[in-house]
């Protein structure tokens, strides 16, 4: 793998080493981390201080990490998004995690509680239900501005085409499509709110966790980091109300396809670089989210067994309705070799017996490997919408993260 980042020589971050006699794999995912705007990053602060960074891009794990601990780890529920509500005091979000107690605090707080459950919400709403079944037509306004706004970034792809370039990743035209977003991310944003709403300034809350929904312009790559911000992104917009629990299915067979269908485009036409990697104990080096939605499609399916990817017609067949399908075939088709080999977690989790014990797994694996990886999460962005926790001190005295609480 091409690495520019001097981070990639430092030895990798894990519960268990290399060495390790390993578990039977089960569980694990393709590490990332995302920045505010490669450009123009925010000013460190008092309220923001600079993280002690672990590496982003840490060599390869050959080895499942903490396998044990997430099968026996509850599966995480679904929640109700919590509304915010006026008076409004929206603020610029900044970075708070750099240590393991950060990410205990993160999950033990109201917030952390609610994005995953908003997660384990998404992946309920579309239990059964194909990329092809019927939506709401015609889609609420912050969906069809959602999609749009997605459709203006593929356009910009035949806009700004790769540039003539020797290496295996890192397409330099990226920096220019990416500085695009950066210089019209603000309105593509507001469009998203009604005219003349009072929501209008949580625009600047909003846009960072977009700026970072499709890779580091810097590094030109891309992981689960970047697509954990396009969810945080969707959960801004939930609690603002702009997308109701009714709208679930279509956020997701709609909005999400339509984004990991762009991201895609991105990843093949610049090269991304994925933004880190578990080797071959890699559920896939870019995305996470859509093999948790795409195994609740499929959950209760009469014919379709987990067995089933294995089944070259299946794929062929099917892709285009199930996401899951769709991410081994893409798999397939840039991985080449036996896939026991070179997706050997994919492989063992085809012997599940079924597509609901998958999905609980899937969303285990996500909360552990993602959520509660100091590398990806020291990157995520807390604001008013996504608070980080609050801190209360003996005698009722209240710590930092309190003066993000009150609405």
């Amino acid at each position: 793998m091409t690495d520019s980042d001097p981070s990639a020589a430092s030895p990798p971050v894990s519960s268990s080493s290399a060495t390790d006699t390993p578990s039977p794999p089960m569980l694990c995912a393709a590490c990332a981390g995302a920045t505010a705007s490669w450009s123009s990053p925010p000013p460190w602060s008092d309220s923001s201080p600079p993280p002690a960074y672990r590496p982003i891009r840490a060599p390869a794990i050959n080895a499942p990490t903490a396998t044990a601990s997430i099968v026996l780890a509850p599966v995480p529920q679904p929640l109700p998004v919590p509304p915010a509500e006026p008076p409004y005091r929206f603020e610029i979000p900044s970075k708070r995690i750099s240590s393991p107690d950060d990410i205990r605090r993160f999950h033990s707080s109201e917030a952390g509680r609610h994005f995953v459950g908003f997660v384990a919400t998404l992946s309920r709403s579309v239990r059964g239900r194909k990329l092809s079944d019927p939506v709401p037509s015609p889609l609420p306004a912050p969906l069809s501005g959602l999609l749009s706004l997605l459709h203006t970034l593929a356009r910009w792809i035949d806009e700004i085409p790769p540039l003539p370039h020797a290496s295996r990743y890192g397409n330099p035209a990226y920096r220019s499509w990416h500085a695009r977003l950066t210089d019209e991310g603000h309105g593509l944003v507001v469009a998203l709110f009604p005219p003349s709403d009072e929501l209008h300034p949580a625009a600047d809350e909003l846009l960072p966790y977009l700026l970072d929904s499709f890779g580091n312009a810097y590094r030109i790559d891309y992981g689960t980091g970047h697509e954990t911000n396009f969810a945080a992104f969707l959960y801004c917009l939930a609690r603002l109300g702009l997308i109701k629990e009714d709208d679930y299915p279509a956020l997701v067979l709609r909005v999400f396809a339509t984004y990991l269908d762009l991201m895609r485009r991105l990843q093949i036409t610049y090269s991304l670089e994925p933004a880190g990697s578990h080797g071959v104990w890699g559920l896939d080096d870019y995305h996470f989210l859509p093999f948790i939605f795409g195994s609740a499609q499929l959950i209760d399916h009469k014919y379709m067994k987990p067995k089933s990817i294995h089944n070259q017609d299946i794929l062929d067949n099917f892709s285009n309705d199930y996401m899951y399908l769709a991410c081994v075939g893409f798999v397939k088709k840039v991985k080449k070799g036996v896939f026991a080999e070179h997706s050997p977690m994919l492989d063992d989790i085809s012997g599940v017996p079924n597509w609901s014990k998958v999905n609980s797994g899937m969303l285990k694996m996500y909360k552990a490997e993602v959520l509660e990886k100091v590398p990806i999460m020291q990157h995520f962005l807390f604001g008013s919408l996504i608070k980080w926790y609050v801190r209360i001190h003996p005698f009722g005295m209240v710590g930092e993260g309190m003066r993000n609480t009150a609405h």
